[in-house]
């Protein structure tokens, strides 16, 4: 199990709490320093199930300074995900991988649902 974060975010760390908290076994990868490639952010888009704009920190300034909003629009997929690639800050995070599944982002409820 993988958990991809970025170390100055509270939502990661209340993921690895929650990790730690249940005796779950995870290798930890700073997004910054170690970025998803195009191929693990294809297979997150895949695997996750989630629509493309949730794989989207829409809450960040690179978001907006960007203008993704708009990009998204007209951007197909396989541009916005090459764009993830460039932009690893752009990516929502945490992201969870396991052989069984892909969580993009952080709720208790489906990380119980889906983990345990």
């Amino acid at each position: 199990m993988e958990l991809v974060c970025y170390k100055k975010c509270g939502t990661c760390t209340k993921a690895k709490k929650f990790l730690m908290a249940h005796n779950l076994t995870v290798t930890y990868r700073e997004i910054v320093e170690d970025p998803l490639t195009l191929e693990e952010l294809k297979e997150v888009y895949q695997r996750s199930g989630l629509p493309m704009k949730k794989l989207l920190n829409t809450s960040g300034l690179l978001y907006r300074s960007l203008n993704m909003k708009e990009k998204m629009k007209t951007y197909k997929e396989e541009e916005i995900l090459a764009l993830l690639a460039q932009e690893p800050m752009l990516v929502k995070r945490p992201v969870l991988k396991t052989e069984e599944v892909v969580l993009v982002g952080f709720s208790e409820e489906e990380w119980v649902e889906k983990l345990l």
